[in-house]
């Protein structure tokens, strides 16, 4: 189990690393582009709305698959827990309901 838990935390940090580093990029090409543009407001305006959009969707997309995973792992591991419980209940009935038919 220590070896999934470590390459979960591999995949979170790299995953996470990945899009830092796009996020910094994106970053950097736009302020270069705003410094090169000289004061043209309204292409500038384009250039920061278009890495703004681009920063929050890679950051959003991350986040969300992210939480997806983590749910779906985390329903997962429950499983087997949850079908155990079902089949120690639905024992139970059956062990129990004989009896309850003796007593009435």
């Amino acid at each position: 189990m220590s070896g999934s838990v470590a390459l979960e935390k591999d995949r979170a940090r790299y995953g996470l690393m990945a899009v830092i580093v796009s996020n910094l990029a994106i970053a950097g090409i736009a302020a270069f582009g705003v410094w090169q543009l000289d004061g043209d407001r309204s292409v500038i305006v384009g250039v920061l709305t278009a890495a703004f959009t681009a920063v929050s969707s890679t950051t959003t997309a991350y986040l969300g698959i992210k939480a997806v995973s983590n749910t779906a792992k985390s329903i997962a591991l429950a499983e087997p827990q949850r079908r155990a419980e079902a089949a120690a209940l639905a024992s139970a009935d059956t062990s129990a309901s004989p009896s309850a038919q003796r007593g009435s």
